[in-house]
């Protein structure tokens, strides 16, 4: 009689273990696996995505020269206001700069 007892208890944690090891789910290989790939998936799809690389971290991401880059306009490194200024098409008081390290340059409208 425990005998007969222990080989259904056996056999009842075996079916139970094999029903648990084959009904797992299945994902395609298209599909994200984590939510971030997922957000990025929507984004790109809903075409909410910018065509611009992302910039490495350290790398240096404006055009010119990094001991001359005092003012910026449009990514490009400027010495002196008075260059930026006149790259940005404005001149005199309708030039504004915000910011430091490097200043940014604009025109008031």
């Amino acid at each position: 009689m425990i005998l007969s007892m222990s080989l259904r208890l056996a056999s009842l944690v075996l079916a139970f273990a094999f029903s648990l090891g084959c009904g797992g789910a299945t994902t395609d290989a298209d599909e994200p696996q984590t939510a971030r790939d997922k957000q990025y998936a929507e984004a790109k799809k809903n075409g909410e995505l910018d065509d611009q690389k992302p910039v490495k971290k350290g790398a240096w991401q404006f055009k010119g020269d990094r001991k001359d880059c005092r003012y910026l306009f449009n990514s490009k490194c400027f010495k002196n206001e008075k260059a930026a200024c006149a790259a940005a098409g404005c001149s005199g008081p309708a030039c504004l700069t915000a910011g430091a390290g490097p200043a940014t340059v604009s025109c008031k409208k």
